[in-house]
């Protein structure tokens, strides 16, 4: 079973930067999607970037231009960049995964369908935002 696990959450200011990362346990899959997810207070968990194994992205609108998802397939690891950071940005960050034995993952199917289509999930890690 593979697991996932985020860190790097915290404090950042307004207009600021925080980073985060995931690490994945070591797995043999080569079809997969990576995605970061975030929930605030009182609303539903959101996508908020998807990634193919192969690299292709798919972002969010609401943080569009200012997020940027990366992976480190040898580290087996996961990264947010977040930029010109907004206190809507204010949640708990998870990162998650939808592996399969064959056949592609495409990051723009797997940001519209959401949640639903992650089975691997890290607890999350804080962001809060302030000014």
């Amino acid at each position: 079973q593979v697991h996932m696990e985020e860190s790097g959450g915290g404090s950042g200011r307004l207009g600021g930067s925080l980073r985060l990362s995931c690490t994945i346990s070591r797995h043999t899959y080569t079809h997969y999607c990576l995605g970061w997810f975030r929930q605030a207070p009182g609303k539903e968990r959101e996508g908020v970037a998807i990634i193919e194994n192969d690299g292709d992205i798919s972002v969010a609108d609401s943080v569009k231009g200012r997020f940027i998802i990366s992976q480190d397939r040898m580290k087996n690891m996961l990264y947010l960049q977040m930029n010109s950071l907004k206190s809507e940005d204010t949640a708990t960050y998870y990162c998650a995964a939808h592996f399969r034995e064959e056949g592609p993952c495409y990051s723009d199917d797997a940001l519209e369908k959401g949640e639903r289509f992650f089975y691997t999930w890290g607890q999350g890690t804080q962001v809060t935002v302030s000014s």
